[in-house]
């Protein structure tokens, strides 16, 4: 069912369990190496390959086992000599089942087996078999037709840290590429949680569960937006304008204070300006608080609901009410703008990666395949790599160019970082930026059709 790779500490490993010849149905004591897999979703916050596809070719599809059985707590994968159906006690973890196989999953030369327990669906599942590490275990197995205990295993015995999945998320994630939903807690939710903090909506404790009031500010975030839908999943739309709030944060108010006759030229310009730019004013824009400005304030406050009749108290006079609704306003229209980039250039990252012209695939040395020719072609274009060299075999010449583009790029300060020399989260997220810019600016020169 799976495929795996011996260089990851997650990986989909299974115990090797070898039934000596002759042997009766009857228990017996066996040393295991275990790890954990899981079974991966779209849409999550990371992937410990760097990629869904990566993380399927390592752990499988993550439905059903090698016989047919559904995926569920209590599984385990073992090599072909182990029939399917035999129980292992695993002390101070729990009772399995032997229902999978593995490619990987063979015995070891020091006599030590290897088994694979499955852990859990999407970054739940990741963070659990993250922490669960490599385990060496003396068990018990329990053959085919000998009296088999009861399965024993519940994944809430497991931990599950989401802040595990860190080391494998981008410095900027991508909102628009996660699907946080009402009811689940993950690392992707909290990277919710923290946009809408920082766009100034939510300012409860960031624990990654996306419950009542995570979705009570990302529903009043989109009702001051205008945005539809009930907030219960976050969609792209509300993703690209959560991410333009966030952009825009930092941006001076451009109504600092109250705005009335007498007030300084220069704070009336601008008064004049903002409200020009929300289409509420078509005057002159001299910086002089006149009855036609003035009767400009006067329609906005009504069509604000601030004032009734133009006799009403602070009618014409921007105060603090009036600021407000020019500062929402203003927000809004901005951010609207910036949504529309922000959507613009999650188009050319798909683009990029229809294209095939960014790793799709964490990559290190002894790597070979697609994947490398694509990262010694983005480091030759940028004169880190010989173009002659390219072949695809992540050896000492691309870990070097590796290293000098890590280092001109600012990504590492010294060799002996974690992550130097290889390509992780922080050097793909590089790549995808410089090679948007590219074609970002193709697109704004040339049209669509370029690509």
């Amino acid at each position: 069912m799976r495929t795996t790779r011996s260089r990851l500490a997650v990986t989909v490993l299974a115990l090797t369990l070898l039934i000596p010849e002759g042997a009766l149905a009857e228990p017996f004591e066996q040393e295991f190496l275990v790890t954990a897999y899981y079974s991966p979703e779209p849409h999550q916050c990371c992937y410990v390959t760097g990629a869904l596809a990566g993380d399927l070719t390592l752990n499988g599809e993550g439905v059903r086992a090698a016989d047919e059985t559904p995926v569920y707590a209590g599984m385990a994968a073992a090599p072909v000599h182990y029939p399917f159906g035999t129980r292992i006690t695993l002390p101070g973890i729990g009772t399995f089942t032997v229902h999978d196989r593995g490619g990987a999953i063979r015995a070891l030369r020091s006599g030590m087996h290897r088994l694979d327990l499955w852990v859990g669906h999407g970054e739940e599942g990741l963070a659990r078999a993250l922490a669960f590490g490599v385990q060496e275990v003396r068990g018990v197995v329990y053959p085919l037709g000998s009296a088999q205990p009861p399965e024993s295993f519940a994944l809430t015995s497991l931990p599950a840290s989401l802040e595990l999945l860190r080391n494998y998320l981008a410095h900027e994630p991508d909102l628009l590429a996660l699907r946080p939903r009402l009811g689940e807690k993950t690392l992707r939710a909290q990277i919710l949680q923290e946009h809408l903090r920082d766009a100034g909506y939510f300012s409860g404790k960031l624990t990654g569960l996306f419950g009542e009031v995570t979705h009570g500010s990302l529903a009043r975030f989109m009702r001051e937006f205008g945005l539809q839908g009930s907030g219960e999943e976050l969609t792209e739309e509300v993703a690209a304008y959560l991410v333009a709030a966030v952009r825009r944060r930092s941006v001076p108010e451009p109504v600092s204070t109250i705005v009335e006759q007498g007030s300084p030229r220069e704070t009336i310009l601008r008064a004049q300006r903002t409200l020009r730019f929300l289409g509420a004013y078509r005057g002159r824009t001299h910086g002089v608080y006149d009855a036609r400005f003035e009767e400009a304030v006067q329609k906005f406050q009504k069509g604000q609901g601030i004032i009734s009749a133009d006799e009403d108290p602070g009618a014409g006079r921007i105060g603090p009410r009036t600021r407000e609704a020019i500062r929402k306003l203003w927000q809004r229209t901005h951010v609207a703008r910036e949504a529309r980039q922000v959507l613009f250039e999650r188009k050319i990252n798909t683009l990029l990666v229809e294209g095939g012209k960014v790793p799709g695939e964490f990559l290190a040395k002894g790597d070979r395949g697609t994947h490398v020719i694509r990262l010694q072609k983005l480091l030759a274009d940028r004169g880190f790599f010989p173009k002659e060299r390219i072949s695809g075999l992540f050896g000492d010449v691309t870990h070097e160019a590796v290293l000098k583009y890590q280092f001109a790029r600012g990504i590492i300060q010294n060799p002996e970082e974690r992550g130097a020399g290889t390509v992780g989260p922080a050097t793909i997220a590089e790549f995808y930026r410089e090679e948007r810019e590219k074609l970002y600016h193709l697109v704004r020169s040339q049209g669509w059709f370029v690509l």
